[in-house]
C-alpha cells in the first residue's frame, strides 16, 4: 500500500494531516526491532487511557536543522566512511542521524534539510543492493522537488572499470536536477580512498558549522546485534599475519580452470567471521614482474623513492606498495604525460578503443608496447597504491574453528606471447608456500547472511567460485542442526573436471541437509546450459519455495551471470505467480527489501 493510500484511509476518521506527518517523520529510518518497541510503547499508552504529555524542546535544539548521513555499501567501505563522518559530526555537536539506504524511506527525503551520501559502485555502474530502491526512486517519476535540501556526495569506485563511481554521479546529478543544492563538489574516490575521504569529510564538517548549530543528538539506525559486536584489533590497515596451511587444486587435470582450495590459519588472532563474510588478502607482486618493470624502464631497483611519505627502495615499493597488474586510465594518463607518447595519446583520444585496450592488458603489457625512460619517483607517482583483494569465505568457524577457507580461481593465462597472472591469486596459488605468512583481515558483510531462523528454506545460486559462501552456509547449518530446506544451483564447464567440492555436496545430499542440488555443466552437451536455464526449468518449484518464505542467494560474476539469474527470477515470478511484468519487478523488489534476495557479486 502506498503512502498516499494510507493517508487517505486514515486521515478522515483518526488523524489530522499534521499528526500523520509528525508520526511518519518520527519513525522514518527505524529498524524492525525499534518499530516493535515503539509499537509496544504506544499500545501501553493506549491501554492506560492517559493522554500523551507534550515535551517542550530545549532551546538549543528547537530550531536546529538536522543532518542525515546516508550510506549505500556493498563491501562495507562506504558504511565505514559514514560511521567515521558521524563521529566527526558528533564531535562538532551537530544534530545527526546515521541511516543505511536500506532502512531509509525514499519519500522521507522531501523532509530532509542536510544530507551527506556515502555510496559505492560495483559491476557495470550498478548501485549496491541497499541503495537500489532509493537510487531508482530518485530517477523515477515520483521523485519530489527538493529545493530545501542541501547535500554532499562521496562516491567509491574502481577506476579500472568503465563506469567509475557511477552510482555517486547518479545521486549527485539527480539530486541537483530535483532542485537540491550541493554543499561541496562530489568526491570520486578510487580504491585508495582513505586520505581523500578524510580530507573531504574534514572540509565538509567545517563548512556545515554555520548551518548546523544545535545540541548534539545522535541516532544510529542499525540493529543492536551489529552495533554491539566488538571491533577486532585487526582490519584493512592493520592486517593479521596469518599462515598458509594448504593450497590444493580442486579442478581436474584437463580442466580449463585452475581453482584452488586455500586454507589459512587464524590461530591467536581472535578474528571471527560469519558465513557470508569476506577475507581481505594483502599480497606482494611477483619478483619477475617487478624485475621486468625495472628493466624495461631502465631503472635501478635500489633507487630511493617515497610512497605516502615513507622512504624505501624502488624494488620494495614495486613489490609491496604499488599496483602492477590491474590496468586503469590513471596510469596511462600519467605515463603518457611523462613519455609524451603520441601513440598512447591517440589511444586515449578514442574512449571506446581505449577501454577495450585496457581491458585486454595488464600494466606490464602497456609498458612493453610503449617502453621509455622515467625517473624512479615518476613511475611511483604514476602507479596507484596496492589494494587487498576480497574473497568470499568458504567455511564456517563452527566447523573449522581457527581456520578460514577460500575458493580461489588462479588467474593464469597467455596473452601477447607472455604469461600473465593475477596479483593476489598468483600469490596465493603459486608464490606462497605452506607455513609462510599471509596478511589478512575479515570484511563483514551484513548484506549476505543466513536467515535468523534455522527453519527458513534457502535457495543458493553459485556457479564457479561463487560456490564458496554456500559451502560456509552448509557447514553452519549442519553445525546448528538446522531444519530449513536447502537447494543449491551450481554450474561449471564439465562434470568430471569442475564439480567443486563434489564429495562434500554428495555427503550433504545423502544426509538430508541438502534438499535439492541442481547442476549445470555448460560444455557437457551440444547446447550450453547455465544456472539460469536450470532455474527456469524448475521455475514452478522455485516459486513455491519463495512463496513459502525462502531466501534467494546469488554469488559470482556480476557482469553476466547475476544479471541473467535475475532475469530468470523475474520470468519465474511472472509466469508461475501469474503476474504482470511490473508486478514481478515489485515482487522481486519486495524480496530484496525484506533481505530475502541477497547478492555477493564481483
Amino acid at each position: 500500500m502506498s503512502d498516499n493510500s494510507v493517508n487517505k484511509a486514515v486521515l478522515p476518521s483518526l488523524l489530522n494531516e499534521q499528526q500523520f506527518n509528525a508520526i511518519t517523520q518520527a519513525i522514518a529510518g527505524l529498524n524492525s526491532q525499534q518499530l516493535t518497541w515503539v509499537s509496544g510503547y504506544l499500545a501501553g499508552l493506549s491501554a492506560s487511557g492517559a493522554p500523551v504529555a507534550s515535551v517542550a524542546p530545549s532551546a538549543s535544539s528547537s530550531s536546529a536543522p538536522g543532518l542525515t548521513i546516508l550510506y549505500g555499501s556493498q563491501t562495507g567501505n562506504a558504511k565505514a566512511l559514514a560511521h567515521q563522518f558521524k563521529t566527526k559530526a558528533d564531535a562538532a555537536g551537530y544534530t545527526n542521524k546515521l541511516v543505511s539506504m536500506a532502512d531509509f524511506k525514499p519519500r522521507q527525503i522531501k523532509n530532509e534539510t542536510h544530507m551527506v551520501v556515502f555510496v559505492s559502485t560495483h559491476g557495470e555502474g550498478d548501485a549496491p543492493d541497499d541503495a537500489m530502491e532509493l537510487h531508482e526512486f530518485l530517477g523515477g517519476k515520483k521523485a519530489p522537488k527538493l529545493p530545501a535540501l542541501n547535500y554532499a556526495v562521496l562516491s567509491l569506485g574502481d577506476s579500472s572499470y568503465e563506469f567509475f563511481c557511477q552510482t555517486g554521479k547518479d545521486f549527485d546529478s539527480r539530486l541537483a536536477a530535483l532542485g537540491a543544492k550541493a554543499l561541496c563538489e562530489r568526491a570520486d574516490c578510487d580504491v585508495d580512498f582513505e586520505q581523500q575521504a578524510a580530507d573531504w569529510s574534514d572540509k565538509l564538517i567545517t563548512q556545515l558549522k554555520d548551518d548546523l548549530s544545535g545540541a548534539s543528538q545522535q541516532v544510529t539506525t542499525e540493529s543492536s546485534a551489529s552495533v554491539s559486536q566488538p571491533a577486532s584489533q585487526y582490519d584493512k590497515q592493520r592486517p593479521f599475519a596469518a599462515s598458509l596451511i594448504e593450497s590444493q587444486k580442486i579442478t581436474g587435470r584437463d580442466s580449463v580452470k585452475d581453482i584452488r582450495h586455500i586454507e589459512i590459519s587464524l590461530e591467536d588472532s581472535g578474528l571471527t567471521y560469519k558465513p557470508g563474510d569476506a577475507l581481505g588478502v594483502w599480497f606482494t607482486n611477483a619478483p619477475a614482474l617487478v624485475d621486468e618493470f625495472i628493466s624495461l624502464l631502465s631503472l635501478n631497483g635500489d633507487s630511493q623513492v617515497t610512497v605516502k611519505e615513507e622512504s624505501m627502495s624502488l624494488r620494495q615499493a614495486l613489490s609491496e606498495k604499488l599496483e602492477l597488474t590491474l590496468s586503469y586510465p590513471g596510469f596511462v594518463k600519467a605515463y603518457q604525460e611523462q613519455l609524451q607518447s603520441s601513440a598512447l595519446k591517440s589511444l586515449m583520444d578514442d574512449a571506446a578503443t581505449f577501454r577495450t585496450y585496457l581491458s585486454e592488458r595488464q600494466l606490464i603489457d602497456i609498458v612493453r608496447e610503449h617502453p621509455g625512460k622515467l625517473a624512479p619517483q615518476q613511475l611511483v607517482d604514476a602507479l596507484r597504491p596496492l589494494a587487498p583483494r576480497l574473497y568470499s569465505i568458504a567455511s564456517s568457524q563452527a566447523e573449522v574453528e581457527d581456520e578460514v577457507h577460500l575458493t580461489v580461481a588462479h588467474v593464469d593465462y597467455m596473452a601477447f606471447g607472455q604469461r600473465h597472472q593475477g596479483g593476489a591469486s598468483g600469490f596465493l596459488c603459486e608464490r606462497v608456500e605452506e607455513g609462510q605468512e599471509v596478511k589478512v583481515y575479515v570484511e563483514k558483510n551484513n548484506h549476505f547472511s543466513l536467515p535468523e531462523s534455522d527453519d527458513t528454506p534457502i535457495i543458493m545460486v553459485g556457479p564457479g567460485t561463487g560456490i564458496a559462501p554456500f559451502r560456509a552456509f552448509m557447514q553452519e547449518r549442519d553445525a546448528r542442526e538446522a531444519e530449513g530446506k536447502n537447494w543449491l544451483f551450481f554450474g561449471n564447464p564439465h562434470f568430471t573436471q569442475d564439480f567443486l567440492y563434489q564429495v562434500e555436496w554428495q555427503g550433504y545430499k545423502k544426509s538430508g541437509l541438502l534438499t535439492n542440488i541442481t547442476l549445470a555443466f555448460s560444455r557437457d552437451q551440444k547446447e550450453k546450459i547455465y544456472v539460469q536455464h536450470r532455474l527456469m526449468e524448475h521455475g514452478k518449484e522455485v516459486f513455491e519455495w519463495l512463496e513459502a518464505g525462502a531466501h534467494f542467494y546469488v554469488c559470482g560474476d556480476a557482469m553476466h551471470m547475476a544479471k541473467d539469474v535475475e532475469g530468470a527470477l523475474l520470468h519465474i515470478v511472472e509466469k508461475f505467480g501469474n503476474k504482470s511484468e511490473q508486478e514481478a519487478k515489485e515482487y522481486v523488489l519486495a524480496l530484496r527489501k525484506a533481505k530475502r534476495y541477497q547478492k555477493d557479486v564481483y
